[in-house]
Formats: structure tokens, sequence, C-alpha cells
């Protein structure tokens, strides 16, 4: 029940993975056959990620994961266009690898802005607006949130970031593969993607880098990747990605019917079975895996733990971000008082998880809740 911090590897994905593990080990740089059978094959899983995109192949930079690819947009872009202007404008509710790049930015010469969602974890288009200035470069907003999943209007963002001639950046690394992406439509400048939140390996990702938007990298070296990025290929682990994105583009609509199904199934569960729960985020426009709940007089990091005690992985807020102790930053822009964000528990299901184990996360959230309550009243910490 923790998709959403990471997927098991597909067993297809491992099976085309596994004879760059082994016997086809050459180094796409190389001139000779054995490393242009691995650039082949780093070629052809561009082709799949690209095709998943609607984006041109020379468009897609493979890098070591989402956090660099975070980083790599916003300072490669940022760098690039500070003749420009030297203004950011992001939200509250990014993930720490988009807002950790912005911080390193303002260290740097740059301004950042950062909007608010409303109540319901959407942000605004007229809150963008608003926030633009004449020395404004960038705009950076995700695609869907890690913590409570819910969607963003990028497509609108998008147009009016292209009539305003600034450079727009998305974190897609939850939305690759599972919803619909058109970077042409959305008019994207730049996209962020992990392979290991698709049932692919971890160490590995993507950014789309559209035709003729300035860039400038931040890995120096080899100039592998067109001089985009520096660093011998992670055949294997691209390799993996591009499988991944081939089968997320035969059975993402379907497997999203599916997963969408399961989702009411294990909410209408807890509704039905405890009281003094809410809903996190839009009922309604977010990811068809994510649940993002708070629990009354139930701090969230116990209720994970019991969980765990119960075989069931669930979280509290995002994988980055657990055991931090401190309260989702995501919870806090929403408004959320601190004993409701405290109390929070987020399920994401995924291509593997069953009506039974719907079935049995609820009997084991309804236990943990139930014993933690009653040593709260009784005064025992929970």
């Amino acid at each position: 029940m923790d998709y959403a911090a990471t997927t098991p590897v597909d067993p297809r994905v491992f099976e085309a993975m596994e004879p760059f593990l082994r016997d086809r080990f050459g180094n796409p740089s190389s001139i000779h056959s054995f490393g242009q059978d691995a650039l082949e094959a780093v070629e052809s899983a561009r082709r799949q990620v690209a095709g998943l995109l609607n984006a041109d192949p020379s468009e897609l930079v493979f890098t070591g994961g989402g956090t660099e690819s975070d980083n790599a947009a916003l300072i490669g872009a940022g760098n690039a266009l500070e003749s420009r202007g030297n203004h950011i404008i992001t939200t509250a509710i990014e993930h720490h690898a988009v807002l950790a790049g912005c911080e390193f930015m303002s260290e740097n010469g740059y301004d950042a802005t950062v909007v608010p969602p409303g109540p319901n974890g959407i942000v605004s288009l007229s809150e963008i607006e608003k926030a633009v200035t004449d020395r404004t470069v960038l705009i950076s907003v995700m695609h869907a949130n890690n913590e409570i999943g819910t969607i963003q209007p990028i497509g609108e963002i998008g147009a009016f970031a292209r009539s305003r001639g600034i450079v727009f950046h998305t974190d897609a690394v939850q939305t690759f593969g599972h919803v619909a992406i058109d970077v042409r439509s959305m008019q994207l400048d730049l996209l962020s993607l992990s392979a290991h939140k698709l049932y692919g390996p971890k160490g590995v990702g993507a950014l789309y880098i559209r035709r003729g938007t300035p860039f400038e990298p931040i890995l120096h070296g080899g100039g592998q990747e067109n001089g985009r990025r520096s660093s011998t290929h992670n055949v294997p682990g691209i390799v993996g990605l591009g499988m991944a994105a081939e089968i997320a583009g035969r059975e993402m609509e379907r497997e999203g019917r599916r997963i969408l199904g399961l989702r009411k199934r294990l909410l209408r569960g807890l509704l039905e079975n405890l009281k003094g729960v809410h809903l996190n985020g839009d009922p309604d426009n977010r990811l068809a895996n994510n649940l993002n709940l708070s629990v009354e007089n139930v701090e969230g990091e116990s209720l994970i733990m019991a969980l765990d005690l119960e075989g069931v992985a669930a979280s509290s807020g995002s994988a980055c971000s657990s055991g931090s102790g401190e309260m989702s930053h995501v919870l806090k822009a929403l408004g959320l008082p601190p004993h409701k964000a405290r109390g929070s528990l987020r399920l994401t299901l995924g291509r593997f998880t069953t009506p039974e184990e719907c079935d049995r996360t609820v009997g084991a959230v309804v236990k943990a809740v139930e014993r933690l309550r009653r040593l709260s009243s009784s005064g025992t910490p929970a």
C-alpha cells in the first residue's frame, strides 16, 4: 500500500534488463560491436520513453532519477536564462527535489515565488498569473502531488507560460505511465520522470528538454547525451525504463480503471468501519491509486508502525521525508491544522494490488486505529 514511494520491478522489465547485466555489458560510448550493441539498446529505450510523451527521441536525456532530473531542469535552464531574468515561480506542494532546487537558485542570484494551492490541493492558474513579473523566466509546477495525488492543470499553465515566453517545467514522476501525457498539447518545455515509480529499476530517470529550450548541463565530463548529461550510461537501467514505458503504453488505461475501482473499495471499507476519517485533496481530480486520509485522535507515525507489524506498508507522507518528525509541508499548505496533518495516512495502490489486499488493509487499519485510540484515551502515549 505504498506504491507512491516505489514500485516492484515488473518481471517483464527485469527480463529485458537481465542480458545487459550479464553478457551484453558494453559501454555505449565504445565504437566496437559490444559498445554499439549497448548504444542501440539505449536508443531503443529512448524511443520507447519518448513515444509515451509524444516527444522526439532527441529531446530525451537519461538521468540518475527524478531528483537529478528536477535539479537539472531548474539549475540547467535557470543558468541558461539568467541574462533574461532571475525570477522562478513554483508551488508550496512541490517535491523537495524542486523546492530545494529553487532554494539553491535563490542562493545564487535568483528570486523564487512559492504560490499556495487551494484547500483541495490544486494550484489555480490565477495564482500563477499573479506571481509573474517582467523578470520571470521559469515556472515549475508538478503534474500530480506525491502525497495527496491531486492533478494540476498543467495544460492551462503551459499555454499561459508559452504566451508569456516563460519556460515551463513539470515534475511528472508520479504521473508518467499512469496518466496520459502529451508534451506538445501541454506546451511543456521540461519534464522530469523516474523509472522506479513505473515498475522499473531505481537509479534511472529522464528529463525531456523541448528542442530550442535554453539549457546548460549540470554534469560535465565525457559529453554523453549530446553534451547534456555526462556520465557512462546505466544501460540496464535505461533498458528497464524503456520496457516499463512500453508496457505502460499498452496497459495504462485498463490498469487505471482497475486501480480506481480498488481505491473506491478501500475508501468505502475504511469509511464504513471507522469514524473520524477525512480525505485530503480533491476527491475526484486525483491519481487513481492515491488515498490520503486524516485519522482523528491518532498520530500518523504510530499508525504506520502499527500497520507494519500487521504486514501492511503505508506512509504518513512522502517517503523522502518519512521519519523526519515534521508536519507534512503539503498538508500544511492545504491549511490543515497540526492535529489533523499529524494523523495523516497515505495508502497508494498499484499494478499488483489485489482486492483481497485492500480488504486486509481495511481490517489492519481499523484494528490499529482502535488500539491507538484506546491507548490515547487511557493516557498511554499512542
